[in-house]
């Protein structure tokens, strides 16, 4: 990405966005409370994460969605990362596109339709490593779950794919333009934005000679995220994937856990642990050695009972904790279709429940930060949270 075109997309974030940093400064008033605790042992305040972007609004991974969970008080937003054909970082859930573009209306790409195998799971469909970036920037992008989202529907076809530089460039865009306001209105200058980038599939990427690893770097550092206290977080399913990180960067890094299965580059490489073993304390232990945090499914710090309501939080949190490790959870979710029953509000899963309460739990276990979908209730459910400590 040139000069110009960085600068463009800053003065776009200025122009266009900067009449709501008003709401952005009265938030970050709001955010200076300290509980929780950080890699260090000291006490701060648990990170809203804005799961690509704020999903539960607009179409995901768009450079509206990330703008949106900014000023909805995200403290990080995570990008999804892929890689194009050639060799350019951008924002998916996943590489394959024909559920969150438009791709499918293209008839000059239904040739490159195509069945592969993703880390071990057949996949039909369009997959951004087939297309330049270039052509990729042809496409819009589509609600994934309309189902439970419909009205986010009604911005299908109005935002492109972001590269990881037009996501950084829109954050620091937004930031001077924050600064420059605060200054203006003799106030402090506000906290700054961070991001949380995802390695999509590494393993499989690397395979097909565009390994992640050292572009992701060197775009981050063109930005000024290089060291352990920068805004920025790395995080991964796979194993190998971090720990090549770890040799390349001082960020902080993040071994993501699910409730089930394995990270894939141990299946690859027939490793029979699975990621229950990552959450044992040798398996804490290890992680520790390169990595500065964990990011688990949330039902493994707090189970349901048959979905029906949430049982005992785990000892998984005081466990991480005592590794020195961080604990951030995903995902939270306002819709009833996302909630334990005992939660709902009414029958539709589309209908916002009793997200508060769900969350509230969860930051009693004593965790550092949380992904979700909607920034601005996790914000408001994270001072609610902070107002009832002593």
């Amino acid at each position: 990405m040139t000069t110009s075109a960085i600068r463009l997309l800053r003065s776009a974030a200025v122009a266009i966005f900067g009449v709501s940093c008003m709401a952005a400064l009265h938030a970050n008033e709001q955010h200076e409370h300290s509980v929780s605790r950080d890699a260090g042992g000291a006490r701060s305040t648990p990170i809203v994460i804005g799961h690509r972007g704020a999903s539960g609004y607009v179409p995901e991974h768009t450079l509206t969605s990330y703008f949106i969970a900014i000023q909805d008080g995200a403290d990080y937003i995570e990008p999804d990362l892929v890689m194009t054909k050639d060799s350019v970082l951008v924002a998916r859930h996943e590489n394959e596109i024909g559920a969150t573009t438009d791709v499918a209306d293209h008839p000059e790409f239904t040739p490159r339709r195509a069945t592969k195998v993703i880390d071990g799971n057949s996949v039909t469909g369009w997959f951004t490593e087939d297309f330049t970036l270039a052509e990729l920037k042809t496409l819009r992008a589509r609600e994934r779950i309309p189902d439970i989202r419909p009205g986010n529907t009604r911005f299908n076809g109005q935002f492109q794919i972001p590269t990881l530089e037009e996501i950084l460039a829109l954050v620091h865009g937004v930031e001077e333009q924050r600064e420059t306001l605060a200054r203006q209105l003799s106030r402090p200058v506000p906290k700054r934005v961070g991001v949380y980038p995802e390695t999509k599939h590494p393993s499989y990427f690397a395979g097909l000679g565009l390994a992640m690893e050292e572009p992701l770097v060197r775009t981050l550092e063109r930005y000024g995220y290089a060291g352990r206290q920068d805004l920025a977080y790395i995080q991964s399913f796979e194993v190998g994937n971090l720990k090549v990180l770890s040799k390349m960067t001082r960020l902080p890094l993040v071994q993501l856990i699910d409730d089930s299965g394995a990270p894939y580059d141990f299946v690859a490489k027939k490793d029979p642990r699975t990621y229950a073993d990552l959450i044992t304390p040798a398996g804490l232990a290890e992680i520790a050695t390169y990595a500065q945090a964990i990011g688990p499914n949330k039902l493994l710090v707090i189970p349901r009972a048959l979905n029906l309501k949430l049982e005992k939080p785990t000892a998984l949190v005081a466990n991480a904790h005592a590794h020195g490790l961080l604990v951030h959870a995903w995902t939270f979710r306002a819709e009833n279709a996302f909630l334990p029953v005992n939660l709902h509000k009414g029958f539709a899963p589309t209908v916002f429940g009793n997200f508060e309460a769900e969350l509230l739990a969860y930051l009693n276990t004593g965790m550092d930060g949380f992904f979700t979908d909607q920034a601005d209730l996790g914000f408001r459910a994270r001072a609610a949270f902070l107002a009832s400590q002593p």
